[in-house]
This record gives C-alpha cells, structure tokens and sequence, in this order.
C-alpha cells in the first residue's frame, strides 16, 4: 500500500503551511486502523494539503494515494477520503447552473493561472483515475456507497455510464440516504451536461410519480424542479405535503434508527461530524431537510408557493419538520418579500413547544424580524411573563433575560418588533439582571417609542457603575446608545463622567458616542458646551463632527459650528472625513446654507458614498434639486445599497423629486430584497429593506402633493442614521 510515496521529495512541495514533509505521515494515518489516527490524518488533508479547497502542487502529487487508499477494501473510513477527492477534482463544483460540456477558464496571460491551472491537474488526474469509484456503488460500507454517487456525477469523464450505473444501483440499494444521493446524483449530471438532461429529466419525472418510497419520489420532485424548472407541478404544493405526511407516517426501515459508534472528536473534522450527528438526533428522516431545501432553491422567486409549503410544515405534528420550516422561511425572508403574517404568527406558536431545537430555532428567525415580527408578539410576551417550565415569572426578578438564552433572544425579538411590552422586561433585566446586559437589547431602545422612556433612571445607573478602563468603550457605547434614544438627559452627570474618564485606548470612540448622545439630549446638556467646544478641536473628523452636530442641537448656533464642519471637507480630507461633515451639515439644514459651496465638489467625487451624502446635504442646506436629484439617482442605480439614503431624502424632497418616481415604483415591484446576498446575510438586512419599502411609499406619497417650501424641513425619513455600535 501507498507504493512510491517515499520516491516522492516531499519537502520540495508546498502546502498551506510550508514544505510538505509532512504529507506521507498524513496519507498514512488515513491507512491507520486506529480511528484517531484515520480522523487526524484527514483532518490535516483538509487543513493543510486542502486548505479551504486550495490545491499545491502537494495535493497534485497526494492524488494517486488517495485513489488507492479509495480502491483498498481493506483500509476503513474511505467514505471519508472519497469526499475528500470529490472536492479536490471537483472544479467550480457547487456552480451547478452551469454546463461544464465545455471548458473555460482564466489564460496563461492572467493573475489567476498558476491556481487554475493546479485545479486542472488535480481534475485531470482524478478523473483519469476515477473507474475506481465505479466499483464504490456496491461496496460493504454504506457510507463510501453514500460518497460515492457524487463523486461519479463530477468526476468520471463518461457521464453516459455513471447515469445508467446509478440508475441501475437505485432499484437495489437498501439505504434510505444512499438512494436519495443517488438521485441527487443523477440530478447532478442532468445540471452538468446537456446532452443527457432531457433524458434525465424525464426519468425523475417518472421516478417522482412512481415510485413507492415517499422519500424517493419527494427526491426526485427537488431533483426535476432543480433541474427543469419548467416542469414544476403547478399542485407542487399539494403533493410535497402528502409526502411529507407519508414520510412522517410510514415505519422506518431497518436500516434507519440505529446507532453509530462513538467517535471521540479529536479534530475539527470529528467536531464538525459530531455538531451535525447533535443537530439531527432523535430524527428519524433528518434528510427531508435537504431535499426540501434543493426544492426551495429550484421554485425561487415563486414566493407564495414556497410560503403555502412552510406553512403546511408549521402544522405538521412532527417538530422535526416544523423545525426545518424555520430553518428555510429564515432563508426565504431573508431575500424574497411577501406576506409573512401567517407564517411569523405560527413560527411564534412553536415558542411554547416543549422541544428545546424548536424553540430555539423560533427564536432565532423572530430576533431578525424587527417590524414583521408583529404578529408574533403576543407569544413573544407571553413566553416571557412565564418561566420555561410554564410557572409565572417570580416577582423576585428576570436574572435571566441578561445572557445569550432562549427567553433573552425572545426579548430582544419583541423590542425589535417596536411592542410596549419589552420595555417593563427590558427595565427588570437593567434594574436586577446579573452582569451586562445584552448590547444588542441596549440597541432595541431606539424602536420602542416614547414608552423607553422610563428606562433612563436604570440606563443612569447602569452607566454610573461602569468602569473607566480599556473596556469603556464595549461596556458604554450601548447604555450611550440607550440614553440617546431615550432622551435621558438626567443621565448628564454620568456622561460626563465618561466622557472626562476615557482613557487613552479607544478614547476617541468612546468621545464620539458621548457627543452623539449629548446631543440627542439637546438644550438640556447645556452643561457639556465646554467639553464639546473643545472637542472640535478634535483631530479626527467622527469626533469633531458629532461634537458640532451636538453643539448646534444644544445652542442652535450655526456659525460656531458650521466652520468647523466645512474644514472637513477640504480636499485634503479623506473621503470618509468628508462624508461625516457632509453628513453633519445636512442635519443642521438650511441655517448651514454658507456651506453649499464648500459641498458642490462633492458631488463629482469618485467615491459613491461621499456623493449621495454631499448630495444629501446639499439639497438640506440649500434646496439645490437640480444639481443633487441626478446624483442621487445615478448612486440608486450604481449601488443597491444607497438606495435607503437616497430614498430618505427623495420623501424629503416630496414633489421636487417627480424624476425619482419610475426608479421608486420599480423598486416597489421588485420581489427580491434590494440587499440580498446569496449565503451571506446581517441581523439588519430584512429591518433595512422594510425601510427602504416605507421610505419608498412615503416618497411617492408626498410627490402628488403640492410643493412647499424646501426650508419646510424633512417630510419623512431621517430616524437614527447610525448603525448599530455607532458604526463600529
């Protein structure tokens, strides 16, 4: 076994992290009949040899020992090392809308060859090697069976004798979970060549209608929806849910329900298999998930489809499924609009579901809610005014809403929904809660309306006990927050103390967010003038123009500090120093008129975000709409993500912006969120684009209106244009 690994100089090769002279202990440890052993050598393939799926010339020569580890009967866990090459020879190998029938790739001439070429040996000699998978399909252990159809679908250069191979295996194959990545396999090959798919498809569509296994014919339905989107059942809603429901009802097999043998995780790679064996324990059909999630996928943008089928799951009586419901109305949510009523409602219901994943799944979706978690507030009160085992709350206190639980995300899911009711739990969580308070219920203060307003005493007292260390910043920044939103002025003294205590590290962070809040206090921090008057002296313009922006709510004295502001925009200023001034002076509004020339040349920068705020405050200053409308709706177009500025000051604007209202009504019928990301995603991201939606309306509202005067002030928008943390 591993013949001529030692005729291999090793330590001339690189991998992630140096010479490689490490990589024949590795390939031998996969060979080990010691499962530690087997576990850390594939743990150091994939952190070294495969970092983050790189491939060195290392990998390259690692290739024929893993295909002969794979073809040795005898050698234990090669499901593992079959994934392993899977992903070493699979290029572009999750881009499954393309038709690989032909190559592409970068040229000798570009940045990008060296890497791509590697990736092209490595496909190369997989594929030269890959008849081995072939005799996989059968093997003894179901778990290199399970590893073994997608290896083929992607690496085998005869996709026409894979599909016939899995086909033929599939009226054989015992295993639940290999069967279905049979056809999930099939359906990979279908995606990959356009030669085979009509063939293919037609094939799902007969195994989807008949076959006798639900699972199978709910495989095949994700399978002929992702690869033939057309040919989507129009009762696609109807017949997922009835298998579904045979799913749930017909016994398991009996290869399903036992047990796997312990395994210690002694690597990432065995923390990882264990963290998923934890996630799907006590599940008897865990992979109904998946193939409901391929469906997700391939109906896309058919939101109301894809609502009805969450729905149906949310009613299911296995928690199980409702739990995977959340997990893919998460997903949806997060990038389609719609109407969610119905389904946040019931995902609030299962917050009362003795199942601890349930819950915890519930309450995660709702905490990103803010506004359309509306319908799950009263269960969101309700869980909170009770104890988890369902005794009332005790009068003694709520000590537990202060750390990361269940019940202090559901607090945090119902001040974000702007719902009165957080504020007495937020006040007994400030007043007798054990260590901090959770930073982002500090940042929910700003949603809940004038009813915050008694928070202030405890915010008071929260920040009087707070030390003046190199934590300042961390522990004060929140409760600053907190105070601002509130208005709670009482707490001068305390912001003060802050203020003249910070010490040298993050001062000027912790200076920044102290001016922001005095100046949310306005006249009634009349006793800061002092320390703000010196702060714009500041030699960072966050600092200089949050104590400018703070003076002139305190004084209402543009020429002290209009000025200063301008200096911020001189051409030697970074673009962010002009942004924050630009920034400031729109807030200020028509007083600051005297800096409408020293914003124009903003207008034309290279740097997006400085022309829509110089834009913005120019039009506030100045009332300039000819010179700032084609700017602001240049960025709209430029960058999704200006949209909820530009939206904000098009409402202002009102009738002046008639131009805007073709971009805005588009924006309107759009049914993908304007900042979605595939895989990516901020707790802020659905909260914002509900923004945009209502600065939108609001702008077309306003433009049938007859014109006022643009001195008149804002019409709508405005609110805290301060990310959470202050921006930091």
């Amino acid at each position: 076994m591993l013949t001529g690994i030692e005729e291999v100089d090793w330590a001339s090769l690189g991998h992630a992290y140096g010479p490689a002279d490490d990589v024949p202990a590795l390939l031998r440890a996969l060979a080990s009949p010691d499962p530690a052993e087997r576990e850390t050598g594939l743990d150091g393939m994939y952190g070294a040899v495969h970092h983050q799926g790189d491939v060195y010339d290392s990998t390259l020569a690692c290739i024929p020992f893993l295909l002969e580890l794979v073809a040795d009967p005898s050698v234990q866990d090669r499901g593992g090392i079959v994934e392993l090459l899977t992903s070493i020879g699979g290029i572009e190998l999750d881009d499954e809308d393309g038709d690989l029938d032909g190559p592409s790739g970068p040229g000798p001439g570009d940045a990008e060859f060296v890497p791509a070429a590697n990736f092209a040996m490595a496909a190369a000699a997989v594929a030269a090697g890959a008849d081995v998978f072939l005799g996989l399909v059968d093997d003894a252990d179901p778990e290199v069976r399970l590893a073994a159809p997608v290896a083929l679908a992607s690496l085998h250069p005869d996709p026409a004798r894979v599909l016939t191979l899995l086909r033929e295996r599939l009226t054989v194959e015992p295993d639940t979970e290999v069967r279905l990545a049979l056809v999930e396999a099939v359906g990979r090959i279908a995606l990959r060549h356009a030669s085979l798919r009509a063939e293919t498809v037609d094939w799902l569509g007969w195994l989807a209608r008949a076959a006798q296994d639900p699972g199978l014919r709910l495989a095949a339905l994700a399978q002929l929806a992702r690869c033939a989107p057309g040919r989507i059942p129009e009762d696609v809603v109807r017949r997922v849910t009835e298998l579904l429901e045979e799913i749930r009802t017909v016994p398991a097999p009996d290869d399903e329900g036992g047990e796997s043998a312990a395994r210690i995780p002694v690597t990432l790679v065995g923390q990882v298999r264990e963290l998923l064996g934890e996630q799907v324990a006590g599940r008897r059909t865990p992979w109904t998930e998946e193939l409901l999630r391929t469906l997700h996928g391939a109906l896309d943008d058919r939101v109301d489809d894809r609502v009805a089928l969450i729905l149906a799951q949310l009613r299911s009586p296995d928690p199980g499924q409702r739990s995977d419901a959340i997990w893919l109305c998460g997903g949806l949510i997060r990038l389609w609009r719609g109407r969610y009523e119905e389904v946040v409602a019931l995902v609030g219901a299962q917050l009362a579901d003795p199942d601890a994943r349930l819950r915890e799944a519930a309450t995660s979706f709702l905490e990103r809610l803010f506004e359309l978690g509306a319908p799950a507030a009263d269960a969101l009160a309700g869980v909170l005014s009770e104890r988890p085992g369902g005794a009332p709350a005790p009068a003694g206190g709520l000590a537990e809403l202060t750390g990361r639980t269940g019940r202090d995300g559901a607090l945090l899911a119902l001040a974000r929904s702007g719902d009165a009711r957080a504020v007495p739990l937020l006040a007994r969580a400030l007043e007798e809660g054990r260590g901090e308070v959770r930073r982002e219920l500090l940042y929910a203060v700003d949603g809940l309306g004038p009813a915050a307003a008694g928070l202030a005493p405890l915010l008071r007292r929260r920040l009087a006990a707070v030390e003046l260390d190199e934590d300042l910043y961390d522990r004060a920044a929140p409760l600053l927050y907190a105070l601002a939103a509130v208005r709670g002025s009482q707490a001068l003294p305390e912001v003060l103390r802050v203020l003249r205590g910070a010490p040298e590290h993050r001062r000027e962070w912790v200076r920044e967010a102290v001016a922001r809040t005095l100046g949310a206090f306005g006249p009634a921090a009349r006793e800061a003038v002092p320390e703000l008057r010196e702060l714009l002296d500041a030699d960072t313009a966050s600092v200089a123009t949050a104590a400018a922006r703070a003076l002139w709510t305190v004084e209402g004295d543009a020429q002290a500090v209009v000025p200063v502001l301008v200096r911020w925009l001189r051409p030697g200023a970074s673009g962010a120093d002009r942004c924050a001034a630009a920034q400031a002076l729109g807030a200020i509004g028509p007083a600051a008129a005297g800096a409408a020339r020293a914003l124009r040349p903003g207008l034309t920068s290279r740097d997006l975000w400085e022309r829509v705020r110089c834009a913005t405050a120019l039009w506030r200053v100045s009332g300039e709409t000819e010179r700032t409308l084609p700017v602001l709706l240049a960025a709209w177009e430029e960058n999704r993500h200006a949209r909820v500025e530009v939206a904000a000051c098009l409402a202002e604007m009102g009738p002046a912006a008639a131009a805007a209202q073709l971009p805005i009504l588009t924006e309107l019928t759009r049914r993908r969120r304007h900042n979605a990301r595939e895989g990516a995603s901020g707790s802020h991201d659905i909260h914002q684009d509900e923004k945009l939606l209502t600065l939108c309306r609001a702008a077309l509202a306003l433009m049938e209106r007859p014109a006022r005067p643009w001195h008149d002030g804002p019409a709508a928008g405005g609110g805290n244009e301060h990310a959470e943390g202050g921006g930091r």
